[in-house]
């Protein structure tokens, strides 16, 4: 059995990559450092780190002990905390979305505060693959994402679908491709995945979005919409998003043929401990979306 002190040490050794750092940051000695680092070898009977000097670099099982090791210690640093407070309207929750249901969400999340002070939301928007990772390093309790994830760590439930629109200004009447094409495209981070499923269904010429010619870009989700109220391209954008824009008069949607929906994943890393006030969040989440 892993020494959870010795593991802590040679996990705070990596991170500093300074032996004086990392007594300082522990309030121990340097030797007290090496000697962790010793009895850690010894137990596993293998070499951890290569000595040059004052320096050093890891080995194979090295940098193996660092990866899972840190999963070790926050587990059950989660474990501690959970135990010693468990209450579902106190502490921190962290949640990361897709912009456009976030702009639904964090207001509605921002309710559930101002009605619970001690209940801290911690919200970030980012597109799906961004949003993968930080699930899968666990820097957030709860994800929501618009495609099936491959990752075998993380826990996937569709709890929604919300159906991805065509958008333009509102001089523009109707579109085709021909229109379209002189238009150009308003892009954004999940532009290109999010045209791909509305337009292959719907026009036969296309094939990726870079047949048509790029108009502008825009990495705020409030703000996608804005160049194309002005008239400089379209956009494909989930409905949530379009909703949220203050100037629907200068908008239009199209209503187009083959009516494409993406779904909604609620997300956890499997080897999150789950403590009550994420059960919480979560329950307010699918109550407010599905």
């Amino acid at each position: 059995m892993i020494n959870l002190v010795w593991l802590k040490t040679f996990c705070s050794l990596v991170d500093t990559n300074h032996f004086t750092k990392t007594a300082d940051k522990l309030f121990m000695t340097q030797s007290g450092v090496s000697q962790h680092i010793k009895k850690l070898e010894q137990s596993l009977d293998t070499q951890l780190l290569v000595r040059t000097g004052k320096s050093f670099s890891l080995t194979d099982a090295g940098l193996k002990l660092y990866q899972q090791g840190q999963n070790l210690l926050k587990t059950t640093e989660e474990i501690t905390t959970s135990i010693k407070q468990d209450d579902p309207l106190i502490g921190t929750v962290k949640i990361i979305t897709p912009g456009s249901v976030g702009l639904k969400l964090y207001p509605q999340l921002l309710n559930e505060q101002q009605r619970h002070p001690t209940l801290i939301i911690d919200y970030r928007f980012a597109p799906n693959s961004s949003i993968e990772q930080d699930l899968i390093e666990r820097k957030v309790d709860i994800g929501l994402l618009t495609q099936q994830t491959q990752s075998a760590s993380l826990l996937s439930t569709p709890i929604a679908v919300e159906p991805l629109v065509l958008v333009t200004s509102h001089t523009v009447e109707a579109v085709d491709w021909q229109s379209l094409t002189m238009l150009g495209f308003i892009g954004h981070p999940d532009g290109e995945y999010q045209s791909q499923q509305l337009l292959s269904k719907n026009y036969p010429q296309f094939a990726h979005i870079s047949q048509f010619k790029r108009s502008g870009f825009s990495n705020q989700i409030s703000l996608i919409l804005e160049p194309v109220s002005r008239g400089l391209g379209f956009t494909v954008l989930p409905l949530h998003a379009v909703n949220a824009f203050q100037n629907q008069a200068a908008i239009k949607i199209h209503q187009l043929k083959n009516t494409v929906n993406e779904t909604l994943y609620l997300c956890q890393n499997s080897l999150t401990f789950e403590s009550n006030r994420t059960k919480y969040i979560k329950s307010i989440i699918v109550n407010s979306i599905g």
